[in-house]
């Protein structure tokens, strides 16, 4: 059996795209997706402090005779989130629908003509034109050029669940970025629910919410991983080959 090399090529990237994801696989053969360990938000990969434009911070101050503190809600101490490592809850609720229709449309068609006569149309006929051809005509371009297009988008998504955050880090300016993550394990599939950005202490309701549209920044991120997850995407090698094919 003769192997092209280019199937060569496309297996061998495929065998080093899903080595050490096979292996794992293989070995978790028969158990139930295992759970990510709780870590601190700034001790994993790709972990970045936020950078943002501060405006002047503004001084803490207290009124003449008086306990009350600018900028605080309650006599009492405030039991919202408020330095890093608090927690407080994120009440995710996205609803979101888009439907757009696009058609194109276009047509171009151009024509040249180019001739000489007198004395250069007689050289011309003569000397560099084949015989019967007149130089009067000597160049005639027609181009035509068409183009339609159509497309669609029919979306509609909706997702509302809560997660608790942790605070990782305090701007000059008082706003705090958070970080929350959630797993559920059903059977052997695993759901998972990401959500961080910056949030303004103002925002944080009484009871210790925000409600994920105060969140700037906002990164929500919603999907799964186990033996369904598996199922619904395509194998290695047709993903390579859906890369590596120009058509």
């Amino acid at each position: 059996m003769t192997i092209r090399p280019f199937l060569l090529v496309a297996l061998v990237g495929a065998l080093g795209l899903g080595g050490c994801g096979t292996a794992d696989k293989l070995k978790n053969v028969g158990k139930e997706p295992a759970l990510s360990p709780i870590e601190n938000p700034q001790a994993m990969p790709g972990y970045r402090p936020v950078q943002m434009p501060m405006p002047q911070p503004i001084p803490v101050h207290y009124n003449s005779n008086s306990l009350w503190r600018s900028g605080n809600r309650n006599f009492f101490k405030d039991q919202r989130a408020q330095n890093v490592g608090d927690i407080l809850t994120v009440k995710v609720a996205i609803t979101d629908k888009a439907e757009f229709d696009n058609a194109t449309e276009r047509t171009r068609s151009a024509g040249e003509d180019f001739g000489a006569g007198g004395v250069v149309g007689s050289v011309l006929s003569k000397v560099f034109l084949p015989k019967g051809v007149d130089s009067s005509a000597a160049v005639n371009m027609t181009t035509e050029s068409s183009h339609k297009g159509e497309g669609s988008v029919n979306r509609s998504e909706e997702l509302e669940t809560n997660v608790a955050a942790v605070v990782t880090q305090l701007l000059p300016n008082g706003n705090m970025v958070i970080e929350g993550r959630q797993e559920v394990r059903v059977n052997f599939e695993v759901r998972e629910l990401v959500v961080a950005g910056v949030v303004r202490p103002e925002d944080i309701a009484s009871d210790n919410t925000i409600e994920s549209s105060k969140i700037a920044e906002a990164r929500i991120a919603y999907g799964g991983r186990g033996q369904i997850t598996d199922v619904q995407q395509p194998r290695y090698g047709q993903q390579v080959y859906d890369i590596v094919m120009p058509f």
